[in-house]
């Protein structure tokens, strides 16, 4: 599929799917630090894991990787192949905003849950605002075969039916992890890319060996970068170092 396909695809429906992306050696190294981070991560947060974590964040941290790893993290992020996927999306600059990664809930009993990603910080008509405004991207990277993701197309520019803000906002007797009629299901394999609006309604689907290693971009607004800082963006001297440092770069201009 050419880019101008897959930048039309993402444009029109929220997301985009580019099966079989990163090859085997590429999945292998970056498994190999993402696993030890998730390790350490666990040992550090036992309690948050137990009981209801389905997620961490902030993988280029210092407090749980050392520079080795961090280094490899950030090569992998500005690589070509990631920025190439990226420019799917955005037609300017954009700028890294982060990581997280995605994982099953240790309490099988826990229900997933649909939301947009802007209802955590945003009130519902600043929410139905963002619809119209910058771009956040997430490209999602499994490293493991796994169920994947469920989500509403189109939802990026659109905003919930009854039916989405009843079950999104558990309105009216119903729960977010009820089934929405509009959603739409995506499998996925260990080495696909999944690129989809942080804007749109979503949810994980929990089963298998899932661990989805997520990278945010945005674009070059200070109010999204507010979220970013310091401690997870590479040094000085890392920066020397980077073939295309571009999109950290695009981020310190704007954090203190």
């Amino acid at each position: 599929m050419n880019y101008d396909v897959q930048h039309s695809a993402y444009q029109t429906y929220g997301y985009q799917v580019i099966r079989q992306y990163f090859t085997k050696d590429e999945l292998d190294a970056l498994r190999t630090v993402i696993l030890n981070f998730h390790q350490r991560w666990i040992e550090e947060n036992k309690d948050f894991y137990h009981t209801r974590a389905v997620n961490s964040a902030y993988l280029t941290d210092t407090l749980y990787l050392e520079d080795k790893q961090r280094m490899q993290l950030f090569e992998f992020i500005s690589s070509s192949k990631v920025i190439s996927a990226a420019q799917h999306v955005f037609e300017r600059p954009f700028a890294f905003m982060g990581t997280q990664l995605f994982f099953n809930p240790h309490n099988n009993q826990q229900q997933n849950y649909w939301h947009r990603d802007p209802q955590y910080h945003l009130n519902e008509a600043e929410q139905k605002a963002a619809l119209s405004g910058p771009e956040v991207v997430h490209i999602r990277i499994p490293l493991f075969d796994e169920p994947g993701i469920e989500l509403v197309p189109k939802s990026h520019k659109n905003w919930d039916t009854e039916e989405e803000l009843n079950v999104r906002f558990e309105r009216n007797g119903h729960k977010n992890s009820e089934q929405l009629s509009s959603g739409k299901a995506i499998s996925l394999g260990a080495g696909d890319a999944l690129l989809f609006s942080a804007n749109m309604i979503h949810r994980g689907l929990y089963g298998g060996q899932r661990l989805a290693f997520d990278i945010l971009f945005c674009d070059v607004e200070p109010h999204l970068l507010e979220f970013a800082k310091r401690s997870i963006l590479p040094s000085p001297a890392m920066l020397d170092i980077l073939a295309d440092p571009a999109v950290f770069k695009n981020t310190l201009a704007y954090i203190k």
